[in-house]
């Protein structure tokens, strides 16, 4: 925010950085403009759907709030579950073809999430790539990363340099891309997520990056005592639970419970897919063969 210190940096940090419970706790900010109110809330709603609590954000955000709010709660609509996708994405090509409100950012922010779910990353881009603020820039270098372009993913970063190389989306999109191209680039990745939990707090996502740079190196006993670490703060965090299930396959261990557990509170992650693909072509080749 140009002209002043961000009332809000406090609350970002901590949701950027995965304590979305901090965040929500300290949310009471005095005095905040209405765009910051719109935009604190926004914040705080999003915190809640990270923590997996859509009914309360579906149920809280009516419809005269704000734009912002209101693709907010179609997040939460999506992410509720598999019968409600349909109707989300339905109104959110609806709103972005509205020109009225297609071109707001927030808007074009929770399109590209959506759509990167959907694993759509042409359409996502379709409403990121312009950018506009931080947390798009970030999104374009994820999309990019999950295209296996890291040409495009460091363009987006440089441009987030540009614009505040210390910013911690800006640090954080610089860990995901040095943990993409591998190699040397790995420690510098480790860096960022030790720099960032020597500061803030330590969280799931900060452990889980950390876990990742280990695993690239090769040491899965270090990963694993981290990993276990971010299952102790959340249980069912979906990224922690798969990233379990490689690091015990690693370690020789059992990663059967982890598994289960992932297939239980996220049956659509990418591995919980991977592994029912395997199943279901090892058993086809098994009745072929008998």
């Amino acid at each position: 925010m140009a002209g002043g210190p961000d009332p809000l940096f406090g609350l970002r940090n901590n949701f950027y950085l995965g304590a979305y419970q901090a965040a929500i706790n300290n949310s009471e900010i005095p005095n905040l403009s209405p765009d910051d109110a719109v935009e604190r809330d926004s914040i705080v709603y999003r915190s809640y759907i990270a923590l997996g609590s859509y009914q309360l954000v579906i149920n809280e955000i009516d419809s005269s709030a704000a734009t912002t709010l209101q693709a907010v709660k179609l997040l939460a609509l999506y992410l509720s579950g598999p019968e409600n996708k349909e109707t989300a994405i339905s109104s959110l090509h609806e709103w972005l073809a509205d020109p009225a409100i297609g071109n707001n950012p927030s808007l074009r922010l929770i399109a590209g999430t959506i759509f990167l779910h959907e694993q759509d990353y042409n359409e996502a881009l379709k409403h990121t790539n312009a950018g506009g603020t931080m947390e798009l820039h970030a999104l374009n270098v994820q999309i990019f990363l999950k295209m296996h372009r890291s040409d495009y993913a460091e363009k987006q970063l440089r441009v987030m340099q540009g614009i505040d190389e210390d910013h911690p989306l800006t640090q954080l999109a610089n860990a995901w891309l040095n943990l993409a191209v591998g190699g040397s680039k790995i420690q510098e990745a480790y860096l960022i997520f030790q720099d960032f939990s020597e500061k803030y707090q330590m969280t799931s996502l900060l452990l889980n990056g950390k876990a990742v740079c280990c695993m690239h190196k090769g040491d899965f006993d270090e990963a694993e005592t981290l990993l276990l670490e971010a299952l102790n703060k959340d249980a069912k965090d979906p990224e922690t639970l798969a990233n379990l299930v490689v690091c015990s396959l690693h370690v020789g261990k059992s990663a059967s419970r982890y598994l289960s557990q992932l297939k239980l509170s996220h049956p659509d992650h990418l591995l919980v897919k991977r592994l029912s693909s395997a199943e279901e072509s090892f058993d086809r080749a098994v009745q072929t063969a008998a």
